[in-house]
């Protein structure tokens, strides 16, 4: 008895270990020292608990192991259910940084104000900021938010304005209309700062409640450039080609830029409607919106489609309003051929599917249009540089269109009406300036997407406006403000066409003249850097 005294084992002491008769201690066994009865120990005290219960009930209650009764205490105080009281609150500072980012995420991605109210949106920020009893913003204070950050950020823009940029400032405006039937005006800036880096950002887009008239327009841009401080900054306005922006812009004191991408759209949509593709561009539409209609028969051809080996892919329905939604209705009637009618094959339906020639014309109107996209994109990019690429771009296009041999008869046709409207189209265009910035840009300075007789002109133009430029002349040259609008920009053109002096003609500046001497640079390069 004493010689299992010695070490004590689990139960509170109730078992002692096992000694060899050598003397050793056998921690794989223990003694009851109340029966001296050995049990197998393996590090688990269960059979022990149990032979205890069993055999001895009172010395069990009384030598409740202290150590299993902490372990049940603090297992009871984890899965306790915590008071609302006691749990932890986010901090003042830290409720108005989230409600900041709320207002900014509402502001950035169009989300409508009342979304604060949503139920799920409530449950993910308790869960998010680990505060239950959090409650998001209500919708005044949202709005309030949003006013201030904008008035923020207008700030640090018009300080922007007022350092970085020089004394040219291009803007393009144009109206449109929201989902919910709700007509905006938009305004945004572009200049080139100090650092030669190209800068773009939205001025305005306020809700309007008039009709577009062209003498509402000219004060919609007039209160713009007021309300930023650059109505003497302003170089050129960038519009669409609508009726009332050309009055709107006849009416205002600074030159105006069409937007090409605009008027190629406008003449391919045109050149459609009286060349050879009717037929079967009407004959796509209906085949389009017959899958487009019949959620049943568009699984039916995305199953079709994954039999193909191919992706399934959804038709495209072209709209005339939708920049280059021909081309993609064509070509994934094209990619999706045989997948259509082999859709189609196994329904009752009464479409007339194209025949071969007319699969061939989709084919040829497809290879027409695929520059004309190219160029759509390169022109509404606000990353780079897009004024200087006008020429060149358009250039490349009437080399597509140049009629061959091999054309046929609608293709020749569409090419004729296609060089015949954008040429009567940018007839009127302000094309001294796309011939200056071609110029100035240093990838397309030699000029080679004009005639050669005009390229010296550019220049010249280019010369008198250096000399324009001088200090000993910049007084001299400043508008007078008692002069009309059309009258100033009557004058700016007569500088750019010619300079008052005889003797000044054909006279490069040294600047010009090593500018014209560096070689060009490559096209993906930035002309600006």
């Amino acid at each position: 008895m004493e010689a299992h005294l010695r070490v004590v084992g689990p139960m509170n002491g109730k078992f002692v270990f096992h000694k060899r008769p050598d003397g050793t201690i056998d921690k794989g066994k223990v003694v009851c020292l109340e029966c001296k009865k050995e049990f197998a120990y393996h590090r688990s005290s269960s059979s022990l608990a149990y032979h205890l219960n069993a055999k001895y009930p009172a010395a069990s209650a009384a030598t409740a192991s202290s150590e299993d009764v902490s372990n049940i205490a603090s297992q009871s105080k984890a899965f306790r259910q915590t008071k609302l009281e006691n749990t932890p609150r986010m901090s003042k500072s830290a409720t108005d940084r989230l409600t900041n980012v709320i207002a900014k995420w509402i502001a950035m991605n169009c989300r409508p104000i009342n979304i604060v109210e949503d139920e799920g949106l409530t449950e993910v920020l308790q869960i998010a900021s680990n505060d239950p009893s959090y409650k998001p913003p209500c919708r005044t204070t949202v709005t309030t938010k949003i006013s201030k950050m904008y008035d923020g950020e207008k700030k640090n823009k018009l300080e922007i304005l007022a350092e970085d940029s020089p004394n040219c400032v291009a803007i393009t405006g144009d109206h449109w209309t929201s989902a919910g039937n709700h007509s905006y005006f938009g305004v945004t800036g572009h200049f080139i700062d100090s650092e030669w880096n190209l800068n773009s950002f939205a001025l305005t887009v306020m809700r309007t409640e008039t009709r577009h008239f062209a003498d509402k327009c000219a004060e919609q841009f007039l209160k713009v450039a007021n309300d930023w401080g650059i109505e003497n900054k302003i170089s050129t306005i960038g519009t669409d080609s609508a009726a009332n922006m050309l009055a709107a812009m006849r009416a205002l004191p600074y030159e105006h830029i069409a937007c090409n991408a605009h008027i190629l759209q406008r003449t391919i949509t045109v050149c459609l409607d009286s060349s050879g593709f009717v037929g079967v561009l009407a004959k796509c539409r209906k085949i389009v919106g017959h899958f487009k209609q019949s959620p049943a028969s568009t699984t039916e051809l995305n199953q079709q489609q994954v039999a193909l080996g191919k992706k399934s892919d959804q038709l495209i329905q072209d709209v005339p309003t939708r920049w280059n939604s021909t081309l993609a209705m064509v070509s994934h009637l094209l990619c999706n051929r045989e997948a259509v009618q082999a859709t189609l094959d196994q329904q009752n339906h009464r479409l007339v599917l194209p025949t071969e020639a007319e699969w061939a014309k989709l084919q040829r109107l497809e290879l027409l249009l695929e520059p004309c996209k190219y160029v759509t994109e390169l022109l509404g990019g606000e990353a780079y540089v897009s004024c200087s690429v006008v020429l060149p771009a358009f250039r490349h296009l009437y080399r597509v269109m140049d009629i061959t041999d091999d054309d046929p008869a609608y293709v020749v046709k569409f090419k004729n009406a296609f060089q015949k409207d954008l040429a009567a189209r940018r007839a009127n265009g302000n094309e001294i300036w796309f011939e200056v910035a071609t110029a100035l840009d240093p990838r397309f300075k030699d000029l080679k997407c004009l005639p050669r007789e005009k390229r010296e002109q550019v220049w010249t133009i280019l010369e008198n406006m250096l000399q324009a430029a001088e200090p000993r002349r910049a007084d001299s040259l400043q508008p007078s403000t008692e002069d009309d609008g059309p009258a100033q920009k009557k004058r700016r053109s007569e500088l750019l066409l010619g300079s008052d002096s005889d003797s000044e003609d054909g006279i490069e500046s040294g600047e010009l003249q090593r500018y014209r001497a560096e070689p060009s640079i490559s096209i993906d390069d930035c002309p600006l850097q």
